[in-house]
This record gives C-alpha cells, sequence and structure tokens, in this order.
C-alpha cells in the first residue's frame, strides 16, 4: 500500500468512526469503514515500523550517521500514526499510552543494535530486560483494552517479533545480508500476524463500527 493510500484510509477512517471511546454508534455515510480497511491499515503501519527500523539498524552497523537521523525521524512518525490509529476506538489517553509502549519498543531495539556493534554485553542485557518489560506493558496495555486480546497470546506475538528484530541485528553486525535476505519474509509474515491480530480483536469489540 503506497503512501497516499494510506493517508486516504486514515483519513476515512477517522471520519467515518468519529465518536468517543467504546462508543457504540454505527457509522456514518457515505465513509463506510470496512474490516479489511482496518487490516490495511494497520498492516501498513506495522509494515512502515518494520521497514524504518531495519533501516536503523543497518545504517548503524555501517556507521551512516545521517541516513540514520533520516530513518529515526520516521520511526518515530510511524510510532505517532499506529497510536492514533487506535484513537477513534480508546480515546487520546490510551493512544497516549500506546504511543509510549511503542516509543520504548524501539529505543531498546536501537539500544541493543548500538550495544552490538560497540561489541557491550552488558549494555546487550540491559536493551534484553527492556525489551522483555515493554512486551508485558504492551501485552497488559492491549489485553486491558479488547476482551478479545489475551496477555499471553499478545506477550507471544511480540516476543517473537522482538526475537527477530535482535536476530537482525546481529545478521547486520555480521555482515550476512543473505542471511537477513531470507529472514526478512519471516519477519513481514509475524508483523502482518500481529496487525491482522489487533484487526480482528478490533471487530469483534466495536462491530458497529464497521461495515
Amino acid at each position: 500500500m503506497n503512501r497516499l493510500y494510506r493517508s486516504f484510509a486514515l483519513l476515512v477512517f477517522t471520519i467515518s468512526i468519529g465518536g468517543c471511546a467504546h462508543e457504540g454508534s454505527s457509522l456514518s455515510e457515505p465513509h463506510p469503514v470496512t474490516a479489511a480497511d482496518m487490516q490495511a491499515v494497520l498492516r501498513d503501519e506495522w509494515s512502515r515500523h518494520l521497514f524504518w527500523t531495519r533501516n536503523v539498524v543497518l545504517d548503524h552497523a555501517k556507521n551512516d550517521l545521517r541516513s540514520r537521523d533520516f530513518a529515526e525521524k520516521a520511526v518515530a512518525t510511524n510510532a505517532r500514526d499506529l497510536a492514533r490509529t487506535f484513537r477513534p476506538f480508546y480515546g487520546d489517553v490510551a493512544s497516549d499510552r500506546l504511543h509510549t509502549l511503542l516509543t520504548k519498543h524501539y529505543e531498546a531495539v536501537k539500544a541493543y543494535s548500538l550495544a552490538t556493534v560497540a561489541g557491550n554485553a552488558r549494555q546487550q542485557d540491559a536493551a534484553k530486560a527492556n525489551f522483555t518489560s515493554n512486551v508485558d506493558e504492551i501485552a497488559s496495555f492491549f489485553s486491558g483494552i479488547n476482551p478479545h486480546l489475551s496477555k499471553e497470546a499478545v506477550r507471544t506475538l511480540f516476543a517473537a517479533h522482538v526475537d527477530q528484530h535482535v536476530a537482525q541485528i546481529h545478521k547486520f553486525q555480521d555482515k550476512d545480508y543473505a542471511g537477513e535476505e531470507e529472514s526478512w519474509p519471516t519477519m513481514e509474515h509475524q508483523i502482518y500476524v500481529i496487525a491482522d491480530t489487533l484487526a480482528a480483536a478490533l471487530v469483534k469489540q466495536f462491530p458497529n463500527k464497521f461495515m
């Protein structure tokens, strides 16, 4: 999905949903939102997270600071956009909380990447501890706002995602570009599973908000 369509989909989504958190009103015409729209928007946003975080990790390994700075801004924009996607359902407080959690997720990736480049095992361990804490927070967040998301299921999904970030960092550090290319489809599949799981749970929780 290109950026133009993503922006249009997000705009239609926001106009169509409207209302406050947990409001049960039906869709407003003439901009109906389908379950497929929701899935597409979340897949696009999570894919952008994967893409731009990959760029940051590669730039660390190559010591390309100019490219890294650009990619970091894109990661930050994506975290904001992802959090805003949930605002029409759960309100500003929950959206802001998710933004904080996504920012912490990226900060742990960045810390582990930098520690790996520096060969600092102590800092790697600290980043891993932050990963574990953050995954638990994300699992608690989503299971707390949506009864169709169990904490353990969300934790398992994001723990696998984190493990893939870690593996990718090591592949770039070892200049194993062929191995990274081979693992990329698996990372994409996992991020789609996360997006699809969240989208399906939203549709179940707010059936009147979807066409």
